[in-house]
């Protein structure tokens, strides 16, 4: 029984809504980040990323840079650039990439939920990550980065959603990468109330991306509670901004893989143990391979595409080892390429598929030496893991297209 409930949101004037929202905090190195800040000064960015703002010779995770966010955030309220509706509100969030739609429910999911495992992970956190975005909320007093949600579609809920997308949108526009947003205020009790009640009759809701922000949301809110004993359970901070999504508007793209060496093979040695570990190796040529089934894996050497298919004995039932990326890992790049563990490994990097094959192959042409294009996970795969309380092997997923931070925020107060 999720509870997801509307609040009183702080939002862009529609005039500068294009201009201030900005792609999440942790797609940037600092140096992007300071690019894209030039570049348009009013976006959002510059308050997830505060160092932006600050000297170079000022660390990333200084004090100062999330007292800056705060200052910058309280002067553009101050200044209109955002206002805060006098009501609670959900609002519906659709996004449009490549002619393909999804749309979003945004409100508050509960930091119990989360706790109690109603809200379900497939991946873990690291402490440091979470550090940095707990000092981020806890001195800006507010979350500004939505957690990506996704539930089992209802048709009740969708049926509320369609005739709120009947009215004028609070906005509507295209970013720089292409990616339509537009969004509508869902402000009548009746709605609302619809809304919560339906939430309320899911088993439970699902991180899809987000995880770190996820998790110090609720470590503020724990600390808030720490620091009013007296705490009603009701207060803002026992809530942290969400967009849910219904799973079969999802899309997950492949999150590829590219590896430094052969781990001493040569060409032939390497084809061979490959073969000799389960998997049977179809030579595509110079045709690149984008794989059409879950089992079977695109892999570019030297020039060269071939098609990998996982055989039987490789595949399992088991909700972690029958992932594709487990599959990979398990049996050729732990064996035979020596990977050992992915998270820490400097012999392996990944890349998103928004990326698309032309980058596996440069890649694998410059700082590496071979490239292997995945099958995506299926939300219904992520499902069963979140539903088994495991968690994902690193770099599972990858979701497009990103929600932007800026358009909705969430005070703590």
């Amino acid at each position: 029984m999720p509870s997801v409930t509307p609040f009183k949101g702080i939002r862009p004037d529609p005039a500068l809504a294009d201009r201030i929202a900005a792609l999440p905090y942790d797609v940037y190195n600092r140096n992007e980040a300071l690019e894209e800040v030039r570049r348009e000064p009013l976006s959002f960015l510059a308050i997830d990323r505060a160092e932006t703002m600050l000297a170079a010779d000022i660390d990333t995770y200084d004090d100062r840079v999330y007292q800056k966010a705060r200052e910058l955030l309280d002067s553009q309220i101050k200044d209109g650039h955002f206002i805060k509706d006098e009501t609670p509100c959900f609002y519906i969030y659709e996004l449009t990439m490549d002619g393909r739609s999804q749309t979003g429910i945004v409100g508050c999911s509960s930091i119990d939920d989360y706790l109690a495992g109603t809200i379900r992970k497939h991946e873990n956190t690291r402490e440091e990550k979470e550090i940095d975005r707990i000092r981020h909320v806890d001195t800006t007093n507010a979350h500004t980065g939505p957690i990506f949600l996704a539930y089992r579609s209802k048709a009740a809920i969708n049926e509320i959603v369609d005739l709120c997308k009947k009215d004028a949108p609070l906005y509507d526009f295209v970013s720089p990468d292409g990616i339509g947003h537009r969004a509508w205020k869902a402000a009548s009790p009746a709605v609302t109330e619809a809304l919560s009640s339906l939430f309320k009759e899911l088993p439970c809701t699902y991180i899809a991306d987000g995880h770190h922000r996820c998790a110090s949301a609720v470590k503020v809110g724990l600390k808030r509670r720490e620091e009013k004993k007296s705490y009603t359970g009701q207060e803002e901070f026992n809530r942290f901004l969400s967009v849910l999504f219904p799973d079969d508007q999802l899309k997950i793209l492949p999150y590829n893989r590219v590896v430094k060496d052969l781990n001493s093979h040569t060409d032939e040695e390497f084809l061979q143990a490959v073969h000799d570990a389960g998997f049977s190796i179809c030579d595509m040529e110079k045709n690149a391979v984008s794989p059409k089934e879950k089992g079977t894996f695109g892999m570019y050497l030297h020039g060269s595409w071939y098609l990998l298919t996982a055989k039987k004995a490789l595949l399992s039932e088991d909700p972690i080892k029958g992932l594709d990326v487990s599959i990979l890992q398990d049996h050729l790049l732990a064996p035979i390429l020596g990977i050992g563990d992915p998270r820490t490994d400097k012999r392996i990097d990944f890349v998103g598929g928004i990326r698309g094959l032309q980058e596996l192959e440069k890649r694998a042409s410059s700082d590496m030496e071979i490239a292997f294009s995945m099958y995506p996970t299926s939300m219904q795969e992520l499902f069963q893991v979140a539903d088994a309380g495991l968690l994902m092997p690193p770099k599972s997923t990858w979701f497009e297209p990103k929600l932007r931070s800026g358009l909705f925020l969430h005070s703590l107060e």
